[in-house]
């Protein structure tokens, strides 16, 4: 059986990490696997620290899109890889990867993930998460202040000066390119249910050829 690639793609803060382990939780035991794009940003080391927080991380270039789409193939090919971990204070990788075993279904979660081609043409389904620029903002904010280290002060204006261009520029036109669109600000349970509810007979199709 031919593992099933499905991507998860919408704004910054619209809720897409949340939606994917939600779902690979509700598919049964070693079903899924999901795998983050944002573990494939360039490792930055090269740079001065005070240059680094300076690149823009919300445009296509930002990712290391050949491993990326190396890994997913080889996931889709029924074999494990050793992802990238990503160290979004230093903006650096980390010297030990992450494995991730050869699963029926793979989740790829990512903001460009609808917008690369390369990348978009590997998937079976494709998922977009809506959720407005406010709610964004705000999940942005605290997450980024939260758990990165940073100011209030220096998200709101990455938001402003990368996100929201880039969101306009290159996420939400890749909504056009989504079978199905989820509410990130409505209920988590009944997001689930609606891309459980897309994968299985797509899973079932895969487990008959």
């Amino acid at each position: 059986m031919t593992p099933l690639l499905v991507g998860l793609a919408g704004g910054s803060g619209s809720g897409k990490t949340t939606l994917a382990e939600g779902v690979a939780r509700a598919l049964p035991a070693g079903v899924a696997v999901v795998i983050p794009a944002d573990a494939y940003y360039h490792d930055l080391g090269h740079l001065p620290p005070n240059e680094r927080a300076c690149r823009n991380f919300d445009e296509p270039a930002a990712l290391d899109r050949e491993r990326l789409q190396a890994d997913l193939l080889a996931l889709r090919a029924g074999q494990g890889v050793a992802r990238p971990a990503y160290d979004f204070a230093s903006h650096t990788r980390l010297p030990e990867p992450v494995w991730l075993p050869p699963s029926p279904v793979v989740i790829v979660e990512g903001i460009m993930v609808l917008a690369i081609p390369e990348l978009r043409g590997l998937l079976e389904l494709r998922v977009f998460v809506a959720a407005s620029e406010q709610t964004r903002l705000e999940r942005r904010i605290a997450r980024d202040v939260g758990e990165r280290g940073r100011s209030q002060a220096s998200v709101v204006e990455q938001f402003g000066r990368d996100t929201r261009p880039m969101h306009d520029l290159h996420v939400a036109p890749s909504e056009a390119h989504a079978h199905l669109v989820i509410s990130g600000e409505a209920d988590l349970a009944q997001g689930v249910r609606e891309v459980v509810a897309a994968i299985l007979p797509r899973l079932a199709r895969e487990s008959r050829r």
